[in-house]
């Protein structure tokens, strides 16, 4: 597989102690990683197998494709498929990024490494797909090439087998690697926990099942954004798999542990509702609350929050999904850069003929010109970038749509004393 594009984030687990480690199946329940393989499979439709840095597979592969099938089972075919899975997964490891390519037989694979202590183990792989629909050329250069392996296949039986091959989007293929990657760098901390019991005293172990999952929640989160999560195919997946989660953690007494994954689960649960079906500013709330008990885990005592709501408000309905960005830009844009932290503010009251949303930081605040910027840029452009500005635009642009016009908003910042936000509705 020749690697031309990168795309998620670095899989890593970081464990405080040092462990000289030279197999994944020292840290890998194969069972258990078989088993959420099986269930992603099942779920998405997607080829998915479990491989060393050596190519060679680590678990029985699932839902692989007819044709794949074939080309395994030649010697040669198998080979070719060890040698690709190898390449791949080293040079995600080489650029510290999973890889999306095309294989050696035209269908498009990911690899997500597997790093520990700094150490490449292998790679979770999965795939076997199409961006586009199969044309003439295409299928002449695979019938070639199970030719030359000494497949034997007729007209009638290729057409079978490019049928059966699922051709997807780039978008959707991205977001059900993304759950994948969640899932199984879970499943490897509760392994990397599993090894240092043997070798660590109680509380040195809840030391680092903490460490690791704050340090897996901070790569992890910025990826889960909206259209990524709502395009994943089956929801009751991912929250089976969080509750199995929730159970090794209570079994391990990973207290931490289980209230981030119980909050994940919330949260997830929120954002996977239909978009267009507004919230009350409650549940808006509720589900910012969730958003802080996992952002408090990452940044400890250096955050804190106040959310302070009329009751008058409280069953005000608007778009799902309208607070976080905001709670999220002041966290990473005000607060993350502030060596002491600071306090996020949220309150919501009723003003003449409608109600007002206030959220504001502490944190290190804008200068004019940015500020400008930012304020005129709704006017500009929208996107889905992380940037305070784009992220800004997008929820402004959906709120005057949604409530046609009738909505103000007013962003005022200062250079080391923060930023507040207004959202004023009329109705």
């Amino acid at each position: 597989m020749n690697c031309d594009r990168t795309i998620l984030n670095k899989w890593e687990v970081v464990n405080l102690f040092d462990i000289d480690l030279n197999s994944l199946t020292q840290i890998v329940d194969v069972r258990v990683l078989q088993e959420v393989q099986d269930k992603f499979a099942t779920a998405t439709g997607l080829g998915v197998v479990i491989a060393d840095k050596e190519g060679n597979s680590l678990t029985k592969p699932s839902c692989f494709s007819n044709l794949c099938q074939l080309i395994r089972a030649a010697s040669r075919g198998h080979l070719h498929c060890q040698f690709s899975d190898a390449v791949l997964g080293a040079k995600g490891h080489e650029t510290h990024e999973p890889m999306m390519a095309p294989c050696h037989a035209g269908l498009y694979d990911l690899a997500a490494p597997i790093v520990v202590h700094e150490v490449f183990l292998g790679s979770v792989l999965c795939g076997q797909v199409l961006m586009n629909e199969p044309d003439d050329l295409w299928k002449r250069n695979l019938a070639a090439y199970l030719h030359d392996l000494n497949v034997d296949v007729d007209d009638d039986m290729l057409t079978d087998l490019v049928r059966q091959i699922t051709v997807t989007t780039p978008e959707r293929f991205r977001a059900s690697a993304d759950l994948l990657q969640i899932m199984a760098q879970y499943i490897v901390s509760i392994g990397v926990a599993s090894l240092d019991q043997k070798l660590l005293h109680e509380k040195h172990l809840s030391l680092m099942q903490e460490e690791a999952a704050r340090m897996q929640l901070e790569r992890d989160l910025k990826s889960m954004e909206l259209k990524a999560l709502q395009s994943q195919v089956n929801p009751h997946f991912l929250f089976n798999t969080l509750n199995t989660i929730v159970r090794l953690a209570m079994l391990e007494g990973a207290e931490q542990t289980m209230k981030v994954s119980y909050a994940l689960s919330h949260l997830l649960r929120y954002i996977l509702r239909r978009i267009d079906q507004p919230v009350t500013l409650e549940d808006e709330v509720a589900h910012i609350n969730e958003y802080l008990v996992i952002q408090e885990f990452r940044y400890g005592e250096r955050l804190k929050s106040s959310i302070n709501i009329s009751e008058g408000a409280r069953h005000f309905r608007l778009p799902l999904m309208t607070l976080q960005p905001i709670v999220e830009n002041a966290l990473i844009h005000g607060l993350e850069s502030k060596v002491e932290g600071g306090t996020v503010k949220i309150t919501a009251q009723e003003i003449d003929q409608g109600y007002q949303i206030v959220i504001e930081d502490d944190g290190v605040g804008m200068s004019p010109e940015r500020l400008k910027e930012i304020t005129e840029l709704p006017a500009k452009r929208t996107g889905n970038s992380h940037t305070t500005g784009i992220g800004l635009g997008n929820v402004v642009a959906r709120l005057q749509q949604f409530f046609d016009g009738n909505f103000s908003y007013e962003v005022s910042s200062r250079l080391g004393l923060g930023t507040k936000v207004i959202l004023n509705f009329y109705l």
